[in-house]
């Protein structure tokens, strides 16, 4: 009878599991709206496809985002099949192997930014991802004060900048804001200061690395660089010693929209956040491209989020499926009209109703179109520690932008040597 009822019951098992829907699994973070929006875009794609999906919500946090992916990915695991990335991951991932090529599923990446494919989607000749919406550094100002103290246009030069900075820092001050300051920018030691960095790197010429990928860190173009991001503090004190010690991306952007500042560099999420009716500075701020040491020559820093299909899922056709539904102009769309993003389709920046939603659309589309990634290697993150901390000490006055950069260069070209120049 044991026997019986054992056979019955492992049969009874085996077949009502067969017979279950297999379900995608998606991995996916970010605020509480966020995540309750993708639960409705896979609502509408399970309604449309037949296709059931079930959301694995991760943290908030993006250091604990990414340790759970590579978790299930080094454990080979067949969930997720699909999950959001940072950009600044990508290539760490898809050098393990981790991630599937997803050109043979008829995916085409064509509408999206050509530079951001080629920089940060693209692996050993495949493109193993696409954005789902993109980020860049962006220069944020008081057009009001801009107004009342005679200048018609934002700057297009870092001088230009510091000038303008300087003139109406010391008039606000006169006039009662002791708390006033010229420009704000991210400069304590986290990846902020790394963004930062590139972006004056590059608008001087410079960059982390060559086109080979051999370090360059140490350029005359990367010391100049940074010696005018000290000099900002230092010199001509535009910018407050705050920036070194605790300045990010919300330090920054909650004392500019407290009224007590006249420019800063920030991501595309602080406009949402300046034009609300409770801030101080609602309708009087305006975005433009980052300047750079010559006009036209300034350069933003490649941020955003893309979607990408596990090596080791087993639902690799339905995976596919999901990723072209995230990626269509109607997905796209209603993400930048319900949530604010910024689309990795370049169609949608010319659609009416999300210009008319986001007016500042056609700028950050040019300003995506250069931006500059951060460096696409597998031991990227420790390359972003060294500099942390070099360009940190640089900044605090504590050493000089040559030695922090020599030091830096030194350093880097031990890690490469130590996980090798892949």
């Amino acid at each position: 009878m044991k026997k019986v009822l054992f056979f019955v019951l492992s049969a009874f098992l085996f077949f009502t599991g067969c017979s279950r829907t297999p379900k995608l699994t998606f991995m996916v973070g970010g605020a509480p709206n966020e995540v309750q929006y993708w639960k409705q875009v896979i609502a509408d794609f399970e309604t449309k496809t037949g296709i059931k999906v079930t959301l694995l919500e991760q943290s908030g946090k993006t250091e604990q985002r990414l340790q759970s992916i590579q978790v299930a990915l080094r454990g080979s695991q067949p969930d997720p099949d699909i999950m959001l990335l940072d950009v600044g991951w990508i290539g760490q991932i898809a050098s393990a192997g981790w991630l599937e090529s997803l050109g043979e599923y008829g995916i085409d990446p064509t509408p999206f930014f050509g530079g951001i494919i080629t920089l940060a989607d693209t692996f050993d000749g495949k493109f193993i991802a696409l954005p789902v919406y993109v980020d860049g550094g962006l220069l944020y100002y008081r057009s009001d004060l801009l107004a009342k103290y005679g200048y018609a246009n934002p700057p297009a030069t870092w001088q230009e900048l510091v000038d303008m900075g300087l003139k109406i820092q010391d008039g606000e001050r006169k006039a009662g804001n002791t708390n006033f300051v010229g420009f704000l920018w991210q400069g304590d030691k986290y990846e902020g200061l790394i963004c930062d960095a590139l972006e004056y790197f590059a608008s001087a010429g410079g960059n982390f690395l060559d086109q080979t990928g051999a370090p360059i860190i140490n350029s005359e173009a990367n010391i100049k660089a940074l010696q005018f991001m000290v000099d900002l503090i230092h010199t001509y004190k535009v910018s407050p010693e705050s920036v070194y010690t605790e300045m990010n991306e919300e330090g920054v952007r909650e004392y500019f929209q407290a009224g007590n500042a006249m420019f800063e560099r920030n991501w595309p999420y602080a406009w949402g956040l300046h034009s609300k009716d409770d801030s101080p500075v609602k309708g009087k701020v305006g975005i433009a491209p980052l300047p750079g040491f010559e006009a036209g020559k300034g350069a933003s820093t490649l941020g955003g989020w893309h979607i990408a299909v596990s090596k080791y899922s087993d639902m690799k056709k339905e995976a596919a499926e999901f990723v072209k539904y995230v990626t269509s102009f109607e997905v796209q769309k209603a993400l930048s009209m319900e949530l604010g993003w910024n689309p990795g389709r370049m169609d949608v920046y010319k659609d009416a109703e999300v210009i008319a939603k986001n007016p500042n659309l056609p700028i950050l589309r040019e300003v995506f179109i250069n931006a500059v990634p951060r460096p696409s290697l597998p031991y990227y993150t420790a390359i972003s520690d060294v500099l942390q901390a070099q360009i940190n000490e640089a900044l605090s006055g504590k050493i000089s932008p040559k030695a922090a950069l020599d030091s830096a260069q030194e350093k880097v070209i031990m890690i490469i040597k130590e996980y090798g120049n892949k």
